[in-house]
């Protein structure tokens, strides 16, 4: 548990599109996007990837859990751990679960989750869970009040079917949360620069290299390159590599880390298990 100014964010999983754990991948780990962010005694859960499972077995241990989890979007890969989420068969624990990008839809996050575990794709409906939990839609652009000195501000990303980035502020520190979004060539996003305006910690879509993304500039995403004329123009104090390609192996990671170190000192690669304080 930590003190009650104690700020951090916990990487379970940092890979897009989808989980590929195995030997190539097992340095900077293979699940998909879960973050652990504390504000003191305060949980925050961004994405509920394939990390969030053990995630969740983890804090099962620390006995009744009262949090909250905001999602980028409802694209696979950042939902799927949801049901393998073990707080959630609890009836002790407490879950809010939110989401930005659904109003334009006229869609619901809780339909997304009823419409994920439903026969034949599921073999039981959120029903199932046992816990106290409720389902809360808000349009992106909204600044979100937690209480205890937590402050959630909001923006939109480009991204099919839409997505939701995050800052959230505690104790005169922010850490914003950039996935997954698609940038336009030579064009920064004014969205993100007002959202990370100096920001301490900065964690960006960085799903490809400028090198391959001209042959997939419409699949969403965006580069480790554009994080750091983002993460520049902004004054972002630190820049986080984030949202690894499937096809991107520890050896490949590597090389990205020295290049974005050259490219702007400081700068890290995220991977499973990394703690970062702003």
């Amino acid at each position: 548990m930590s003190d009650n100014n104690d700020f951090f964010v916990k990487f379970w999983g940092v890979r897009g599109s989808i989980a590929c754990p195995g030997p190539e991948t097992a340095r900077y780990g293979g699940n998909t996007s879960t973050l652990e962010v504390r504000c003191g005694d305060r949980l925050i859960i961004c994405d509920a990837g394939t990390g969030l499972r053990y995630l969740g077995n983890e804090v099962a241990k620390q006995g009744p859990l009262d949090t909250d989890i905001f999602l980028t979007h409802s694209h696979f890969d950042h939902i799927c751990g949801l049901p393998f989420f073990a707080p959630l068969f609890s009836p002790a624990n407490k879950i809010r679960v939110w989401a930005g990008h659904l109003s334009s839809a006229k869609m619901t996050v809780k339909r997304v989750l009823e419409d994920m575990m439903v026969s034949p794709l599921f073999p039981v409906p959120p029903e199932i869970f046992a816990a106290d939990v409720s389902y809360n839609d808000f349009n992106a652009g909204e600044t979100l009040t937690l209480g205890a000195g937590i402050n959630i501000r909001t923006t939109e990303l480009n991204h099919p079917a839409n997505a939701t980035g995050y800052r959230i502020e505690f104790g005169g520190k922010s850490i914003c949360y950039l996935t997954d979004t698609q940038h336009v060539i030579d064009q920064l996003d004014q969205n993100i620069l007002d959202l990370a305006e100096g920001t301490d910690l900065m964690i960006y879509d960085s799903t490809y290299t400028d090198e391959e993304f001209p042959a997939r500039s419409d699949w969403g995403h965006s580069t480790w390159e554009e994080g750091v004329r983002l993460a520049n123009a902004a004054n972002a104090k630190m820049f986080v590599v984030f949202h690894h390609d499937p096809d991107h192996t520890d050896g490949f990671m590597d090389r990205v880390a020295k290049d974005v170190e050259k490219a702007r000192p400081g700068s890290v690669v995220a991977q499973e298990g990394m703690i970062l304080r702003p």
